[in-house]
């Protein structure tokens, strides 16, 4: 029996539909739902069985994420068939899953022979990837009109729980927000204050993560030549300082010129 495993376009994944599906005595097995952890493999089980399969001359094999098109080497150089069709095991295997790769997945085996056959599971496997609390970002945003408030990134599945801390205290941070689609959600913490540290903890069931920052104060407004009042305070000291000095320098000179044009005269006893 010829086995061929295909990866093939969405174009010719509906062809190969349209050429009709028949359920004479086939039978399908999958899980209803399959989870892994992010960056290990995954094995999705399937297998099937049919009356007449000693007497089928070829076999094709393909999966399928949700209604896109289907899934082989070709796209993917982490997909390959885990089971052995000859022994009607048409498991798939996925190394290093990917939170991107959770979804539903739909087997179908393609009999080739007397008699073209074909046959889909329609319930599928539902893959859920699983992955620790990342932050990826840690943030603060707003105006001294307005008020600062800090914001902080997430990126997990389950969505992670996030909790704002201060240096000694539990903070009111709100509920984060985001999309389970994504694995991403969103968290923020009103009126935080110049000059203090503020830390961000994610965790789910997998695991846990914080990130810290500290909010340093804006920066004094600028004056005219970019200059700050002290500052300026000191360059005016210092001008002065130097015209002072420039005026007693010139009255100096004055007076010596002054004396080395007269005869200075000492009274004798």
């Amino acid at each position: 029996m010829e086995v061929r495993w295909i990866g093939s376009t969405l174009g010719l994944l509906f062809s190969a539909i349209a050429s009709g599906s028949r359920d004479d005595g086939w039978s399908t097995k999958v899980q209803p739902e399959v989870r892994a952890v992010e960056g290990y493999p995954v094995v999705l089980p399937c297998t099937f069985s049919h009356p007449q399969h000693s007497q089928h001359s070829s076999l094709q094999v393909l999966w399928r994420l949700g209604h896109g098109q289907g899934l082989g080497p070709q796209q993917d150089q982490r997909y390959r068939l885990e089971g052995n069709p000859r022994e009607h095991d048409l498991s798939l295997r996925i190394s290093g899953a990917t939170l991107q790769d959770s979804g539903r997945y739909y087997c179908r085996v393609e009999v080739h022979g007397r008699d073209h056959v074909s046959f889909e599971d329609k319930m599928g496997t539902r893959l859920r990837v699983e992955a620790p609390p990342r932050i990826q970002s840690l943030w603060v945003e707003g105006t001294e009109q307005s008020g600062f408030r800090a914001l902080c990134r997430v990126q997990g599945s389950p969505l992670p729980d996030v909790q704002w801390l201060g240096p000694d205290n539990l903070l009111d941070g709100s509920s984060p927000r985001g999309s389970a689609s994504h694995f991403l959600a969103v968290s923020q913490l009103r009126d935080v204050e110049p000059g203090r540290r503020y830390t961000c903890s994610a965790s789910n069931p997998l695991g846990k993560e914080q990130a810290a920052l500290y909010f340093l104060p804006p920066p004094p407004p600028r004056y005219v030549g970019g200059a700050s009042p002290p500052l300026l305070l000191l360059l005016s000291l210092s001008l002065g300082a130097k015209v002072l000095l420039l005026v007693g320098t010139g009255v100096w000179m004055l007076n010596f010129n002054h004396l080395k044009g007269q005869k200075v005269v000492f009274p004798t006893s």
